[in-house]
């Protein structure tokens, strides 16, 4: 085998991706989220690139070289050629490296958490009212990375959000992103009368918007009411919603999600329910 270090132009690309005759079939999400990175300049060469076989046919690296294509960027590659055929039956077979992998070299705890969180914050602040999941909602490590950086609060939001969690079963992902935007946004309002109330339920009465995010997060786990929903997303409005009523002193007796419903603002008011 003979490898090297090329910078690969859309046009090699496309004259390689000829010589694509025998692989499998090609993922449009993938090459989009790869065009992607390339787009924002996250591409970085490795030892994984993309390999000829014995009779120049390629057998490794298509959605690589389709990524180029399409972000219409020249990029360093290993280009390795003689690669036995026989070997295409190994290729691609190891783990992705994922999200909490990426937080976890970095030295972050709770990465698994952590990693879901920032995706969802990434979500909300560029896609609030798309349905997160699919291609589109895929988040790069490096796009994690950043969001971490410009987002150290997300930390001590993390142990807010595995509390309620705990307490009500809404997601991690959820109550984090809830906690973290609330008291970036609002940091005039003392929330622990808000998170005390979720925790235990104790002495609130009926319309209540703690008691009813709490009872409602409850009936989704169990499925009694609803049948049972994970969502991050529909929990996240159910927080901001609930948040606000209790910002704005509002009784909230049901909470309810209306078809297409938007993801809500933060409150600006000031008059807080049960905060003294």
């Amino acid at each position: 085998m003979h490898m090297e270090v090329l910078s690969v132009s859309p046009e090699l690309a496309a004259q390689w991706l000829t010589l694509n005759t025998n692989n499998r079939p090609l993922s449009k999400n993938t090459v989009q989220q790869l065009a992607a990175q390339i787009q924002r300049g996250e591409w970085q060469l490795t030892h994984q690139g993309i390999a000829f076989d014995e009779d120049d046919v390629l057998i490794d690296g298509q959605h690589r070289l389709a990524a180029i294509v399409k972000a219409g960027t020249t990029v360093p590659l290993t280009v390795t050629h003689g690669v036995p055929r026989t070997a295409f039956t190994v290729m691609d077979t190891g783990r992705k490296r994922t999200g909490r992998d990426a937080l976890a070299l970095a030295g972050e705890a709770n990465a698994t958490h952590l990693a879901a969180a920032l995706r969802g914050l990434h979500l909300y602040l560029n896609a609030p009212d798309s349905a997160w999941s699919g291609g589109s909602s895929v988040t790069s490590n490096d796009q994690l990375l950043v969001m971490l950086e410009q987002h150290p609060g997300m930390r001590d939001a993390l142990h807010h959000g595995v509390a309620l969690n705990r307490a009500c079963r809404i997601t991690v992902t959820a109550a984090t992103i809830g906690w973290y935007v609330t008291t970036e946004t609002r940091p005039d309002i003392d929330q622990t009368a808000w998170r005390d109330g979720i925790l235990t339920g104790a002495l609130l009465e009926s319309g209540d918007p703690r008691l009813t995010l709490r009872n409602t997060m409850l009936s989704l786990a169990s499925g009694k009411a609803h049948r049972r929903r994970d969502d991050s997303r529909e929990h996240l409005l159910y927080y901001l919603k609930s948040w606000n009523a209790w910002v704005e002193g509002r009784s909230m007796k049901l909470l309810r999600r209306s078809p297409n419903e938007t993801m809500p603002k933060i409150s600006n008011h000031t008059v807080v329910m049960g905060a003294g």
